[in-house]
């Protein structure tokens, strides 16, 4: 929380001094980061509110407390982002057509303070992006942004120096692309979190080859690995053992062998028969 607090700070002053510069100096590569910025600003208030939230504990009605805000806020800030882009990528195109004058010393020295800026922002936000979605979803906005200001140092560089008007809009151009890039995983994996999917790091076949292999089970059969957030995966599964002396010694390798897979939250049916013609309608 401590380092989204000093992304958002250091972003929202970068926004109004893009704004101003952008207007002042008529650059569309500015007004673009800008956007950007705009969306970093709500993306990382957003961020810091679920980061709060999320922790709070869990009741009778939330049983697993609050933790799937996290992939929410990490949708919306994707969901955005990929909104943003999709306008600047069209005011980028309509630039291209009947260039602008651009007041290029002014766009350099903007775009400079804002490549500064965004370098501490995303110094900051990079140690938690690995591990929590929603840290991530504003690590991504930040990082598009520090992509952004390259380009528009970039051209800035190219209009004061060569007056080749063209290289704002291609600037807003090549970059909004490499961040609709990071943007569209996010929502794909937020959307995979949000229906349940089977994580992309755990071959389901593998999980159940293992728990075939415990001495006991006979069959595995309604299978399911799932995530509730990236670092809480949890799994079911019906197991048919016939003994129920060997119940509890096979419930023990159970979990013993899903920490292989980074499992942690594991719920296991033990059946003396095979139940799954009953259940076969609840999964049709």
């Amino acid at each position: 929380m401590r380092s989204l607090r000093i992304a958002l700070v250091l972003t929202a002053a970068l926004l109004v001094l893009e704004v101003v510069g952008g207007v002042l100096s008529n650059s569309i590569a500015l007004l673009a980061d800008a956007g950007h910025m705009l969306t970093d600003v709500a993306a990382l208030a957003l961020a810091l509110f679920v980061a709060w939230y999320s922790k709070q504990p869990e009741t009778p009605t939330k049983t697993f407390g609050y933790l799937r805000w996290e992939i929410l806020a990490a949708f919306v800030n994707g969901a955005t982002l990929l909104l943003i882009s999709a306008w600047i990528l069209w005011t980028a195109i309509v630039r291209l057509r009947a260039p602008e004058a651009v007041a290029g010393g002014l766009m350099l020295s903007v775009a400079a303070a804002g490549l500064l800026v965004n370098l501490v922002a995303a110094r900051v936000l990079v140690g938690g992006s690995n591990r929590n979605m929603n840290t991530r979803g504003a690590y991504l906005h930040v990082l598009g942004d520090l992509l952004a200001t390259i380009g528009t140092l970039a051209a800035a560089v190219a209009i004061r120096y060569t007056g080749w008007l063209m290289a704002d809009p291609i600037a807003s151009i090549l970059t909004t692309v490499l961040i609709m890039n990071g943007a569209w995983r996010l929502v794909r994996e937020s959307v995979d979190i949000l229906l349940e999917s089977t994580p992309a790091h755990i071959p389901l076949p593998a999980v159940r080859g293992q728990l075939e292999a415990i001495p006991g089970i006979e069959s595995v059969h309604d299978l399911h690995v799932w995530a509730v957030t990236p670092a809480f995966v949890a799994m079911s599964a019906h197991c048919v053992v016939r003994r129920p002396e060997r119940h509890q010694h096979v419930l023990g390798h159970v979990h013993d062998a899903m920490q292989l897979f980074g499992i942690q939250h594991v719920t296991i049916q033990l059946e003396r028969e095979d139940m799954q013609d009953r259940e076969r309608h609840l999964h049709a």
